[in-house]
């Protein structure tokens, strides 16, 4: 059983949000009370999700947003503090995964994609958020790295470089921004099942059950896992947690 919130009143924003650990964050935001805004690149995928939560009485705001474009994430905060008045919490979710390669072989193309969405899309989201939160002086950002961002792991090198300058970028501005009150935390998922990698594990660049053998826990994550983990750090109950990576994995990097 997952710990109650509490966060009438506050507003959370979810890149990433149309599927899998995004949804899965927005979800419990919105049913902790928070007003939420939803973005995504994906349109379908975005409305489907806003339209659940707007039936079941939720107040949401849906922002199609590709985060590699900082004119778009700008907006996307403008957006929400338009439509609800501030902002308290972030999940800066959005990311991809790119195919296993040797090193030696990769095509630049796939580094820069893979570091434009990962890791410069969550600078770009962090910057925009604490221009809002520093003028509040409150807030909480939680942004998602990975296991990725802890260890590596062969044929994974240029994912794993964007997860790891996620966790550079969280402690940094966390200690910047901890003396004027807003709290920045970065959590590290190791394998979700999620609509991603169900597409890794389609497309033979996961096995499944080695996936699930990795994690001493023996099965894959659950979206809401993270999700809970999410709220936690934004919420009071880790009001003295500032800087951190937590894996959330099922004990792969305690091995």
């Amino acid at each position: 059983m997952n710990p109650t919130y509490d966060f009438s009143g506050q507003v959370a924003l979810v890149t990433g949000a149309g599927s899998g650990m995004g949804r899965a964050t927005a979800t419990a935001f919105a049913q902790a009370g928070a007003a939420v805004t939803l973005a995504d690149i994906d349109e379908r995928a975005l409305h489907a999700a806003a339209r659940e939560l707007r039936s079941q009485g939720h107040q949401v705001l849906a922002v199609t947003c590709d985060v590699t474009d900082e004119g778009q994430v700008a907006a996307m905060v403008d957006r929400t503090v338009e439509a609800f008045g501030r902002l308290d919490m972030a999940f800066n979710n959005a990311g991809v995964q790119i195919p296993p390669s040797d090193a030696a072989d990769e095509d630049a193309r796939a580094f820069d994609t893979v570091n434009a969405i990962n890791l410069r899309g969550v600078w770009a989201c962090m910057k925009h958020e604490l221009r809002q939160m520093r003028t509040q002086g409150s807030g909480a950002i939680v942004n998602c790295s990975s296991l990725g961002g802890l260890v590596g792991i062969p044929g994974r090198a240029s994912y794993h470089a964007s997860k790891h300058g996620v966790i550079g970028l969280t402690g940094s501005a966390a200690l910047e921004y901890a003396p004027r009150g807003v709290r920045i935390n970065a959590v590290c998922p190791g394998t979700i099942d999620t609509p991603m990698v169900a597409d890794m594990i389609a497309k033979g660049e996961l096995d499944r059950a080695e996936a699930e053998a990795s994690q001493p826990i023996g099965r894959l994550g659950r979206a809401e896992e993270i999700a809970a983990a999410v709220l936690w750090l934004c919420s009071p109950g880790a009001g003295f947690v500032v800087g951190i990576a937590l894996p959330v994995d099922g004990g792969y990097v305690a091995r």
